[in-house]
């Protein structure tokens, strides 16, 4: 069930973020209060997951995803670019996400 509450938490805090960029820097009315109702539930559902699995695997694993996906986004929405350093770096936070996921035995549910 905290895979579920995780990746609510992970869409909610990439879809917060996307309007956070919409928002012009709280300007714009609409898209900053669809901001911070995603990021509250976000953080509503993570905490769900915190009862479930250590708070650094379970950060690492939230961060490590909403860069990947908020980059995509930012590439395919926003007409951001990526140069070949960042592109390095977000594979190793993958590859770091991955490890995790597939090596770690802190994934146990308590």
């Amino acid at each position: 069930m905290y895979w579920l509450y995780l990746c609510l938490a992970i869409s909610s805090e990439v879809l917060g973020t996307s309007f956070l960029k919409l928002s012009n820097g709280f300007s714009i009315l609409y898209p900053s209060i669809i901001a911070v109702c995603c990021f509250l539930f976000s953080f509503y559902f993570l905490s769900l997951t915190l009862k479930y699995v250590p708070v650094g695997i379970i950060y690492a694993i939230w961060s490590g995803a909403g860069i990947f996906f908020i980059s995509l986004i930012g590439v395919i929405f926003f007409k951001q670019s990526l140069d070949i350093a960042a592109l390095i770096g977000m594979s190793l936070i993958i590859l770091g996400v991955i490890i995790i996921y597939t090596l770690s035995d802190s994934l146990r549910i308590n």
